[in-house]
């Protein structure tokens, strides 16, 4: 296979600590999914089976997050000369739609709950959730210390799942007490539904992270008419127009812009300068600058008006 040079920036991610969290939490996943499952039909729980309806796509949220994390490792190919790392990032997005769409059914069957209310065993109940708010404190605590050494934005959706799921357990525990002591059932509906907000409002973050990494746009840390400002006050540089700066996936981002150099100025080191002040100031370590002139290269109304302010 022919090699390909993409030196300005490793196009692969190997994120050890994430592989090793996410196939942790998958296992656990997996096995409290099933617990909760088969006490939610048992209790006759709506506050267990909407939980475990989120476990089940945690489980599927979780294989979309270590299928991204392998696929991050695969070299830029001639048909994807950026890796696979934008996959992370796709699924990124399906997870916080999964999550959007997970608190909208249990919001939905909450209120099913309230106007038909069952009867609840209370005893299966709180064994099962407190076997869960063990595990999600545990995973919760495993993703956070993963989140502090490599920041992964499916292991932050992840996180968001089980933030969820422990918020969840709470509730349900919380609900399980109150029913003991004042036979009011409704509250455990009632609880879902709050803790489905919660939820609601994770997905949403996530999905917009994610979307905005989609769509290219400028990431939140940085300023484009101050970067534009800075590389302006370089010695030889008349003007910047032209500039883009997106993200390929967390932590990795690409610049470009269009520069008027000076006629006595040295080109190549201008543009060394650029970049020099792009990765020291900014971090931004993929720069494309292109050098143009307007006498030369098509700018329309642009370039004329700055050829009659030369």
């Amino acid at each position: 296979m022919k090699n390909y040079d993409y030196h300005h920036l490793n196009h692969v991610k190997e994120q050890l600590k994430s592989k090793k969290t996410l196939w942790t939490t998958f296992f656990l996943t997996i096995f409290f999914t099933v617990v909760e499952i088969v006490g939610g039909i048992k209790s006759h729980s709506l506050a267990l089976l909407s939980d475990s309806a989120h476990m089940l796509s945690d489980v599927i949220a979780l294989g979309l997050s270590i299928t991204a994390i392998y696929l991050a490792t695969k070299n830029p190919n001639k048909k994807y000369t950026y890796g696979y790392l934008r996959f992370e990032i796709i699924a990124s997005f399906l997870n916080g739609l999964a999550l959007i769409i997970i608190a909208i059914g249990i919001c939905i069957e909450g209120i099913k709950r309230i106007i038909n209310p069952t009867d609840i065993d209370l005893h299966i109940m709180l064994i099962v959730s407190s076997i869960g708010l063990l595990i999600n404190i545990i995973l919760t605590y495993i993703l956070i210390r993963s989140m502090r050494v490599e920041n992964n934005l499916n292991v932050k959706s992840a996180l968001w799942h089980f933030i969820g799921d422990l918020l969840n357990s709470i509730g349900v525990i919380i609900s399980g007490v109150i029913i003991y002591y004042t036979n009011f059932t409704i509250i455990d509906p009632i609880i879902s539904m709050v803790i489905s907000v919660v939820i609601f409002i994770g997905g949403l973050k996530i999905t917009r992270e994610s979307y905005q990494i989609l769509m290219e746009s400028v990431p939140n840390q940085f300023d484009l008419d101050l970067i534009r400002q800075d590389i302006k006050l370089i010695e030889g540089v008349e003007d910047v127009h032209e500039m883009h700066l997106w993200s390929i996936t967390t932590e990795h981002y690409c610049i470009t812009a269009h520069i008027f150099l000076s006629k006595d100025c040295q080109s190549f080191l201008t543009v060394a300068s650029i970049n020099q002040l792009l990765k020291e100031k900014y971090g931004l370590l993929h720069a494309t600058i292109q050098v143009e002139h307007p006498s030369i290269n098509e700018h329309g109304e642009y370039g004329k008006e700055f050829l009659e302010h030369q």
